[in-house]
């Protein structure tokens, strides 16, 4: 930078900024000498007439890219200044290097002549006012911006070849280390053992928390390979967390397969001109590459495929319903069909579950219908029982060998469509080698030919892998038919979680819906099979106004001289049990008795200073309904007798709490 008669006492009575900036972290790490360099343009301004207090050193952009400056805090400082006419010259190595967007450039050049700013690199001074200075900048920031497409095109087109042939090398994910060019997995026994384990607990749950909650009630830790710093390239051992499984188990490095181009970069513009930028994910039918039997591999590729599905029908936002906690066995996936309304599951006191459909009718203030779960759940249970025997299994056996038959068949058809389409390409090569190459009216036509059937090869080959990835996973016929005398066993064992029941249910079974009843004593149940096939069933409803007969007449007979307690006792010395075959306790009788309307023995209040519900609600001029609800949640005192009727003192303190709740 040589002195020259641009720079005037005007611009030196500003400040010289110099403006630092590398593109990435790694040039920052590795290429000190650049930054080095850029810091020395400080000395280089004070040699050209600056006071040393008047150069501004901006280095907020550090290892930040130079396309899109409104994410740079040092290029937004630096234009601020330029506006308010702070800055007399802009030092740089390169100055087409302060902008890489041609936009940005003619922004910060167009700033720099409203303010009277030069700028400043290795080959000279440029005024912004001079028109040659000018032309001369912006062909050097066009020349700048083609220059970065060309080294990214170059950079990209290598790495895509690599990639292609799997050669191009990434970060590994844990459990995977390059040896001489190939990949390997980890020779630390400690740190295979726990991905293994990361998998086996995947199978078992299902779920990418069961894994974490696994790992957690173990107290296992979990390798991660650090990157950059101190700890470049070692493992760490920490608590597994939820985001590292799904990781994990998306990752088809895992599967033994290479993939290239799994994700890219998306950028949108705010309204306020800001550029955003993110990394979408691709579907794996548009991976650029992928490469399967690439390395050895911790799962097949039909088990990452697996664990894919698995994934997506845990994804509830998307519709799934995955089993869950709690012992309603179709949660889930039963439907109401009156109303078409999936039906939900709620849990109440004492172990009653029910499932509930919550579709209102417009013209009904009710919900649509409640049925207890356990109704529905032991006739499905004991048809999909049914379902497993060992003459059913051979059924499904016989389907699957079928299957396997039109598979194979489709598989062959799609061979020998591959095996044609090459051999037709192989006769358009030697087609065209035979030619004259002068000749190019003749050559022209059959390269045009030749890279028809090339093309008609690749598609070829497409639809065969895709036949391939289509072969339906088929179990063994012994594991079927040892599973058809074991599942009744396995079933009802006390150890069998409510998960895994509901797990195994819905391999067989689509869903459940509940049937318009036609009894109000029964429910009809409809099931719709995986295969298609669909089944109805009817089962007798349980509860209140499914007491037995027997019970209920007992009930009847001595409800208005026996208490709910007594009841109870005479119920269990009879031998007579609810409808679900519980025995009888005081809350029981109380149910049946309010679904029934039996009352219970009158009983005069023991106090002359005590009055009924009825007395109170007459007294105070409101429902009785009213004073119950006040009595339900304990708002006004009361006690209740013998016969569970509620007794009110009706002292002049106890009168005054009435009063006011009256009032309020």
């Amino acid at each position: 930078m040589r002195p020259t008669t641009k720079v005037t006492t005007s611009h030196r009575g500003r400040l010289a900024v110099v403006y630092v900036r590398q593109s990435s972290a790694v040039q920052v790490r590795l290429h000190g000498e650049s930054t080095t360099r850029q810091y020395g343009l400080a000395g280089t301004a004070v040699e050209m007439g600056w006071a040393p207090g008047g150069v501004l050193t901006i280095d907020a952009d550090l290892g930040v890219s130079g396309r899109f400056g409104a994410h740079r805090d040092g290029f937004t400082e630096l234009l601020a200044r330029v506006c308010r006419g702070e800055v007399g010259a802009i030092f740089g190595l390169e100055v087409s290097r302060l902008a890489r967007s041609s936009g940005e450039f003619a922004r910060l050049l167009e700033l720099a002549r409203l303010t009277d700013t030069l700028l400043v690199d290795a080959d000279g001074v440029y005024d912004l006012s001079d028109v040659n200075d000018r032309l001369l900048l912006g062909l050097k920031g066009s020349m700048s911006e083609a220059e970065l497409h060309l080294l990214n095109g170059r950079l990209h087109g290598a790495k895509l070849a690599a990639a292609h042939r799997g050669e191009l090398r990434s970060p590994l994910a844990v459990g995977y280390v390059h040896d001489d060019g190939e990949v390997i997995v980890d020779p630390d026994e400690q740190v295979r053992q726990a991905v293994q384990d990361l998998f086996a607990e995947f199978a078992a749950t299902g779920s990418a928390l069961g894994v974490v909650k696994a790992f957690a009630a173990t107290g296992r830790l979990f390798p991660q390979r650090k990157w950059g710093g101190a700890w470049d390239g070692q493992i760490k051992w920490g608590k597994l967390t939820h985001s590292r499984v799904l990781q994990a188990v998306k990752n088809p490095v895992y599967a033994g397969a290479y993939a290239y181009g799994r994700s890219y970069d998306a950028r949108t513009v705010r309204p306020d001109g800001t550029v955003a930028a993110a990394r979408v994910k691709r579907a794996r039918a548009e991976w650029t590459v992928l490469i399967q039997d690439h390395h050895p591999g911790y799962i097949t590729w039909q088990q990452f495929l697996d664990i894919e599905a698995k994934l997506a029908a845990n994804h509830t936002k998307a519709g799934f319903r995955p089993p869950r906690e709690g012992s309603a066995l179709c949660q889930g996936i039963i439907f109401c069909g009156i109303c078409g309304g999936r039906m939900t599951t709620r849990y109440g006191d004492g172990g009653r579950v029910h499932y509930l459909c919550q579709h209102r009718d417009p013209n009904r203030t009710t919900t649509c219908r409640t049925v207890a779960a356990v109704t529905v759940d032991d006739a499905v249970a004991a048809l999909l029982l049914d379902a497993v025997t060992p003459q059913q299994l051979k059924l499904a056996v016989k389907a699957a060998d079928e299957l396997t038959d039109r598979y194979t068949r489709s598989h062959r058809a799609a061979e020998l469509a591959v095996e044609r389409a090459r051999y037709e390409a192989d006769r358009a090569e030697r087609a065209f080698s035979h030619v004259d190459p002068e000749n190019r009216l003749v050559a022209r036509t059959l390269e045009g030919k030749w890279e028809a059937k090339l093309g008609a090869l690749a598609d070829a080959e497409a639809a065969l892998v895709t036949a391939r990835a289509a072969r339906p996973p088929l179990p063994e016929r012994d594991a079927l038919l040892a599973l058809a005398a074991d599942l009744p066993r396995l079933w009802r064992d006390p150890d069998t979680q409510a998960r895994d029941r509901k797990r195994l249910l819905r391999t067989l079974i689509a869903d459940v819906t509940l049937l318009p009843q036609e009894h109000k004593d029964e429910v009809r149940i409809g099931v719709r099979w995986h295969t298609g096939a669909t089944d109805e069933i009817t089962a007798g409803r349980i509860g209140p106004g499914r007491t037995p007969a027997a019970a209920l007449e007992l009930i009847r007979r001595h409800g208005a001289t026996h208490t709910s307690e007594q009841l109870a006792e005479m119920l269990n010395t009879e031998g007579l049990h609810t409808g679900r075959g519980h025995r009888w306790t005081k809350a029981g009788v109380a149910r049946v008795r309010e679904a029934y309307t039996i009352r219970g023995p009158r009983t005069v209040a023991i106090r002359n200073d005590e009055i009924s519900v009825k007395e109170a609600a007459a007294e105070l001029g409101v429902p009785a309904d009213a004073i119950y609800n006040w009595l339900a949640q304990q708002q006004v005192p009361a006690r209740r007798g013998p016969s569970g009727r509620w007794c009110i003192p009706w002292d002049p303190d106890t009168q005054a709490i009435y009063r006011r709740k009256v009032a309020a």
